[in-house]
């Protein structure tokens, strides 16, 4: 979606946006306020090929995005009206820049019990990068490879995790990913990091 499709779409006043990886912890955008909040009716996945911030075409990365069903805890920040324009194009040129994501007004309650619907970035399950059929050990893998322009692959999970325990929110399942990528990259390195791995993507039907 275009920025200009999306501006005209929102009503008047002040932007939530809700953040569940990366932008709960370098949000690239000024804010008035920001909260604990939970989305239902969506979780965070590792889902997402990056060729570019955490990985290169010939060794892809993993990144997250908001996939539907459960919930998902993650960081809204409040966005006063005057400046709702500009924060939203710097979004647009991080996180649209493929059109991997489809931006969304989604219900997101906050930690003092109010409910505001928040801008999230929903993954596009029919777009290429989209990442269908893989296990706990090939999601490690793409981690465990992925450098790109923003650096490693295993840092971006790190510092969501760290992130979420100092607010009191756990991920078991990515804890698990990035224990197993951890333990790819120190043990047997020139197999398991420099290895590329072979996913299957949306609209295929190849498997790891």
């Amino acid at each position: 979606m275009r920025l200009d499709d999306f501006l005209a779409r929102l009503p008047a006043g002040d932007l939530w946006v809700f953040g569940y990886g990366s932008l709960m912890w370098s949000p690239c955008f000024s804010y008035r306020e920001k909260a604990l909040a939970r989305v239902h009716g969506f979780h965070r996945a590792l889902c997402i090929l990056s060729t570019r911030y955490r990985g290169t075409h010939r060794k892809p990365g993993l990144v997250m995005g908001l996939c539907r069903g459960g919930s998902c805890w993650g960081m809204a920040f409040r966005i006063p009206r005057r400046d709702v324009r500009r924060c939203l194009t710097r979004l647009w040129n991080r996180e649209m820049t493929r059109r991997v994501y489809e931006p969304r007004l989604v219900p997101a309650k906050l930690a003092g019990g109010r409910t505001v619907a928040a801008l999230a970035f929903l993954a596009d399950p029919e777009h290429p990068s989209y990442v269908r059929e893989l296990d706990l050990h090939g999601r490690a893998r793409l981690v465990a490879q992925g450098i790109g322009q923003r650096g490693a692959c295993v840092d971006y999970i790190r510092n969501t995790l760290e992130h979420m325990h100092d607010v009191g929110v756990r991920d078991p399942h990515l804890e698990r990913v990035l224990h197993a990528a951890l333990t790819l990259r120190n043990s047997l390195p020139g197999r398991s990091a420099r290895a590329p791995v072979r996913v299957a993507r949306a609209g295929s039907r190849s498997s790891v």
